[in-house]
């Protein structure tokens, strides 16, 4: 299974304005900075949580189907399927009927689902198939939840104050624990 992005977001959970405010900066001298951090941030976030905050256009390739029919998406929320593809033995693409499938979006686990409980097999071994889909929790900074997005200034503000090289596990890279309580209930939890 590979998960490829297709098209990320068009804005950012926060701005650098945001950012600046909370930073206490003035001037445009460290806004490539911020911004960079915004970003690194909101990446790291969407990597804790298996999130998509603003709308993407993503690709899950798979070699084959999910047994019972079932396909697991490795992010959520997903909004839409732009389309799902099945390859020949020769290559050539050939799109599944969106009437053939449900899509359970918004689920804490979402997955598609054939309706009939079978898909058309690949002809390839590997990388048949192709689902082009859209997650996020919205298309604006608004629709992301404060909680995640504070965090996502917390997380700025962070490494904008720690910019040295750090070894990756060392009590200076940690992550700050308001970070991860604010994000706590965006969690998916495994029972």
């Amino acid at each position: 299974m590979a998960l490829t992005l297709l098209s990320g977001p068009a804005e950012e959970p926060v701005t650098v304005a945001e950012a600046k405010a909370h930073l206490r900066l003035d001037g445009s001298a460290e806004d490539i900075l911020v911004a960079s951090l915004i970003l690194t941030s909101r990446l790291h976030v969407e990597a804790a949580l298996g999130l998509a905050l603003i709308t993407q256009d993503w690709r899950l390739t798979l070699d084959a189907w999910p047994e019972g029919g079932i396909v697991k998406f490795p992010l959520r929320p997903i909004q839409g399927i732009t389309s799902v593809v099945v390859k020949d033995a020769a290559g050539t693409p050939i799109t599944v009927s969106s009437g053939t499938y449900l899509l359970d979006g918004a689920a804490m686990s979402p997955r598609l689902i054939a309706r009939d409980g079978g898909w058309p097999a690949p002809g390839l071994r590997a990388g048949g198939i192709e689902i082009a889909f859209e997650a996020g929790i919205g298309d604006e900074a608004e629709d992301v939840p404060q909680p995640i997005r504070h965090a996502i200034l917390l997380l700025v503000a962070h490494w904008y104050e720690h910019r040295d090289p750090l070894e990756i596990g060392s009590p200076a890279a940690a992550i700050p624990p308001a970070v991860s309580e604010l994000l706590r209930p965006y969690r998916e939890v495994s029972l």
